[in-house]
């Protein structure tokens, strides 16, 4: 069983992309009810965008380049991440940081020096949460267990677990599945570790092609954390649109 959400039609815009209605949260049902809830970690609780853009940014002034160039590196770095993730064998992801972060900076002709690399691939570990996320999980906390299902390794996320400064109740890496999203091995190795149906869970996330193209290709319900008002895609409905945590928590702490 889904989510259940009123949904307007997408429209397809001149560039070919796709401008997403919002749900309207009255029309949500929990049935049944989720005993999980589980996040993405990077970007939807803690600040991926907001460490990397910064520690970018500094990278280009330092080498006599504007600094509105960041958005575009992170872009290609991200380009060459995903396309690292899907390699076999596993890759760590402290190998896809600084492997990643390499290739994007030689793409855009800028130093790639092991002190550069360095920099950005060590601001991971060093994100904190987005201001509403300790509150709005303590209060879900009161209700649901709480997961994170995360693109990362341990020795990682464990930084950026202590930055949230609430407890969570598992914790599922792509070191441990052996797997990154949107990988369904992740997802059900995720459930048999937390020993629930998919159907008894609902994904919160930012990441449109980790995170619900997973939940829409598994059956799994999703609300998608569209902190940078960004398109999402028809084909991977259907999930719930909110602005930030605090929207997740209107949808799941219902009045």
């Amino acid at each position: 069983m889904r989510l259940s959400a009123k949904l307007g039609c997408s429209s397809t815009m001149q560039d070919g992309s796709y401008s997403m209605p919002n749900s309207d949260a009255t029309m949500f049902k929990f049935d049944p009810a989720p005993k999980v809830i589980t996040f993405d970690c990077y970007g939807t609780l803690v600040q991926w965008y907001e460490v990397l853009l910064r520690e970018i940014g500094v990278v280009l002034v330092a080498q006599g380049r504007d600094v509105a160039d960041a958005s575009a590196v992170l872009d290609t770095f991200s380009e060459h991440s995903r396309r690292l993730a899907a390699e076999r064998p596993h890759r760590l992801y402290k190998d896809i940081l600084r492997t990643g972060f390499r290739a994007a900076l030689t793409e855009h002709r800028l130093g790639h020096g092991e002190d550069v690399v360095e920099r950005l691939a060590s601001a991971v570990p060093t994100m904190g949460p987005h201001p509403e996320v300790p509150d709005v999980l303590r209060r879900l906390r009161q209700r649901y267990k709480l997961a994170i299902f995360t693109n990362s390794d341990e020795d990682i996320i464990v930084h950026n677990l202590t930055r949230l400064g609430v407890p969570i109740d598992y914790v599922i890496t792509a070191e441990w599945a052996q797997a990154y999203k949107p990988s369904p091995k992740l997802f059900e190795h995720a459930y048999r570790t937390m020993g629930v149906t998919k159907d008894e869970t609902v994904h919160v996330a930012m990441g449109m092609f980790t995170d619900m193209k997973a939940c829409h290709e598994l059956g799994v319900r999703g609300i998608w954390v569209n902190r940078r008002g960004q398109r999402g895609n028809p084909d991977w409905l259907p999930y719930a649109e909110v602005s930030d945590l605090n929207g997740a928590a209107a949808l799941l702490l219902p009045m």
